[in-house]
């Protein structure tokens, strides 16, 4: 038996998703690429690469990671970029998208001497823009809340965009369905569509969460080969992140304890929200536990789970069970893949998870697993 608390990815899951998102790519004629923001467990990338070899980078880093472990197309958006991170990113991407026109009066001359240098690894640029178009309840992640620091608003733009612009970038969804999507495109083309004509590419972000199991996929199909009629200029892509591993994998965990406090039971867990769970605390949310009982399970005994740090915060409730918590007691955390290892921190020390992959068949094999070296080396 695997030692708790341990992340475990399911290739046969993990197939399904990759096979679907293929599928729309195909049908729709739309290229899909990786968002590793969602998603940087490298040694699933093999598997990965079988259906997607492209992704999207937010840093550096995540560059680096692709051109060394997925595909050496990459489209880089940063909301700034420097002096010492810009010409590593031109040397590595395929696509690089500026976040203001500032941004790129700065840095398009480099590109444009990279370019005329470089005509077989010239890299195209575009620019983010805001459609102001919300569709995201959540404001830590809606991109287009007033004040948002992302893209460029309609009425900063001249009528001829500047030598150079080939694309336009706009992210404005999260985990949203296609109808939400074409209520985006309708404000992308009420407020910048006089400027589609002279692109040759639309990225449309990420946030499309195509492999839940009410995602219409048939409507998203339709939607984009309407947007292909309409502009046969331009070629479209989307990046999305949750959708790559949405329900993949799981956070097996151990039951340590359980105390009572005000009539409150919790029972305390080997693993961590704020460590190994956080988007748990910062959207927040609830995940399904494959051993509670239903919410209206009218005997069933309600508990809170928390994290074993010191964060007082560090708990998330209520679900129920049939039978009373105790201490030995295994729980399945579900759909912990995605936005979850890519955000882990370690944060009092606290033992990482392991990370381990079930393949098709045969038995578990560990990918990762954790020392002590891992948590004092983050400090050398």
């Amino acid at each position: 038996m695997i030692q708790t608390p341990y992340y475990i990815v399911y290739e046969d899951r993990l197939r399904r998703n990759l096979s679907l998102i293929k599928k729309v790519s195909e049908d729709a004629d739309v290229k899909i690429i990786m968002a590793f923001k969602a998603n940087a467990l490298w040694k699933t990338f093999p598997l990965i690469s079988e259906y997607v070899d492209a992704s999207t980078a937010s840093s550096l880093n995540e560059m680096k990671l692709s051109l060394d472990c997925l595909g050496n197309e990459v489209h880089a958006y940063c909301p700034v970029y420097t002096d010492a991170t810009f010409p590593q990113f031109l040397e590595g991407s395929s696509h690089i998208t500026f976040n203001s026109l500032s941004q790129f009066q700065r840095f398009y001359p480099l590109v444009k001497t990279h370019n005329d240098a470089n005509p077989d690894k010239r890299v195209s640029v575009g620019l983010r823009v805001n459609p102001h178009c919300s569709v995201i309840e959540t404001d830590i992640y809606n991109p287009c809340v007033p004040g948002s620091r992302f893209g460029v608003n309609a009425d900063a733009l001249p009528d001829i965009l500047p030598e150079g612009f080939e694309g336009f970038h706009f992210h404005a969804l999260c985990e949203s369905s296609s109808y939400d999507l074409e209520k985006v495109l309708d404000a992308l083309k009420s407020q910048f569509g006089k400027w589609l004509p002279q692109l040759k590419w639309l990225n449309m972000g990420g946030g499309h969460l195509m492999t839940r199991k009410d995602y219409d996929t048939d409507h998203l199909v339709s939607l984009l080969r309407s947007l292909h009629e309409e502009y046969p200029n331009l070629k479209l892509i989307m990046e999305p992140g949750s959708a790559f591993t949405w329900q993949t994998g799981d956070l097996v965990t151990e039951v340590l304890d359980v105390v009572e406090d005000s009539g409150i039971k919790t029972g305390i867990i080997d693993a961590s929200f704020a460590c190994h769970m956080p988007d748990c605390l910062e959207m927040p949310y609830r995940p399904a536990i494959a051993e509670a009982a239903d919410d209206d399970a009218a005997d069933a005994e309600s508990y809170r789970l928390g994290g074993n740090s010191c964060l007082s915060g560090d708990y998330v409730g209520y679900w129920k069970f049939e039978e009373p918590l105790k201490a030995g007691q295994r729980l399945t955390l579900l759909d912990m893949n995605h936005y979850t290892t890519v955000k882990t921190n370690m944060f009092n020390g606290i033992q990482h998870p392991s990370i381990w992959f079930q393949p098709i068949n045969g038995d578990p094999v560990l990918l990762r697993e954790f020392t002590y070296e891992d948590y004092k080396s983050r400090m050398d």
